[in-house]
């Protein structure tokens, strides 16, 4: 697993999928797009973008690490060589070039000779699925762990050694937003955005990804009355960050869509209040571990930015508890949730 260069396992090639109709060619990019290290930031995030501009062509813009997003900070970059635990002998008992969901998102770089007992409190599972592996991140807190199936966690020896290497490292860098302008009749805009930050989770949201890119390419150019923007950022911070940038501009928008979870079989349901700020677009489903609402915030975009991420405690005091709701593993069904 690396960020530099991201060769992640498992890669599926367009070729290998029918890709004679749109759906198909969704699909396709879908395949390509779910094992990719992604997170707030680095090249997997990049990858991401540059395969999506192959659809559409999209304008980046890097946010440098330290800069402020309202009350948020744009952290730093993270990137990861390798990370992996091995028992006494040598032998390996997790290994984060398996799978992105392996290694906890932002984990601080360690190496370390642990006892199990100590191990065991770095490691997340799900004992009601054991044989799922979870989804965490530490993006605002300085630590590191590794999530595993619950059956690999109760295998581990309290009184036993392991040794831990976590290769990655936390610097100065840059966070990667993406835009698209799909021009209407008027210049008043209707922002269609999208989370860039999740990795090797096929609902949640590498079919927001692919929603989104599809309607870039697929929008008729200045046939709409409305001007239609596109937005690929990471949850919340890339939101808030792009946000920060366009603060003057604000006025000429007029509704906000943030496309995730809509891989989901069911029927969608639509809520709108009479109020005229806000109203929601979700799948029938929403609500339970299979799937989280695609939300529609019209003139409310500061609003729904902040809401973007509702699988996340975000408090009022300005402190941010870094950790998600778990979700499923890849060998579970692909449909998540965070």
């Amino acid at each position: 697993m690396t960020s530099a260069t991201p060769q992640p396992p498992g890669r599926i090639e367009r070729a290998v999928l029918d890709a004679t109709d749109p759906g198909g060619e969704m699909m396709s990019l879908a395949a390509e797009l779910f094992p990719l290290p992604r997170s707030l930031t680095g090249d997997g995030v990049r990858e991401t973008l540059r395969l999506i501009g192959e659809w559409a062509p999209l304008e980046l813009t890097e946010v440098p690490s330290g800069t402020q997003a309202f009350d948020w900070t744009v952290p730093p970059e993270w990137s990861v060589r390798e990370a992996w635990i091995r028992d006494g002998e040598g032998r390996v008992v997790v290994d984060a070039s398996e799978s992105t969901l392996r290694l906890v998102g932002y984990s601080a770089p360690v190496r370390a000779r642990l006892s199990g007992a100590e191990l065991l409190g770095h490691l997340h599972s799900l004992p009601e699925h054991p044989d799922w592996i979870p989804y965490r991140t530490t993006y605002y807190d300085r630590n590191w762990g590794f999530c595993v199936t619950e059956r690999e966690r109760r295998s581990i020896d309290p009184g036993a050694t392991y040794d831990v290497l976590v290769d990655s490292s936390l610097e100065p860098g840059s966070l990667t937003l993406a835009e698209l302008v799909v021009p209407g009749e008027t210049d008043e805009e209707f922002v269609v955005s999208t989370y860039t930050c999740h990795p090797s989770l096929a609902n949640d949201n590498v079919s927001g990804l692919v929603v989104a890119a599809a309607l870039a390419r697929w929008l008729p150019r200045g046939a709409l009355r409305h001007t239609v923007r596109f937005l690929f950022a990471p949850s919340v911070i890339g939101a808030l960050a792009w946000l920060q940038r366009n603060h003057e501009r604000l006025s000429v928008v007029r509704c906000g869509l943030i496309v995730s979870c809509v891989g989901d079989r069911g029927p969608l349901r639509y809520k709108q209040s009479r109020r005229g700020t806000t109203a929601g677009l979700q799948p029938s489903s929403c609500g339970t571990s299979r799937s989280r609402s695609s939300s529609l915030s019209c003139r409310g975009a500061a609003t729904s930015a902040s809401s973007a991420h509702p699988g996340s405690t975000w408090r009022s005091d300005r402190s941010r508890d870094p950790r998600t709701v778990p979700t499923s593993s890849t060998t579970a069904p692909p449909t998540t949730s965070t």
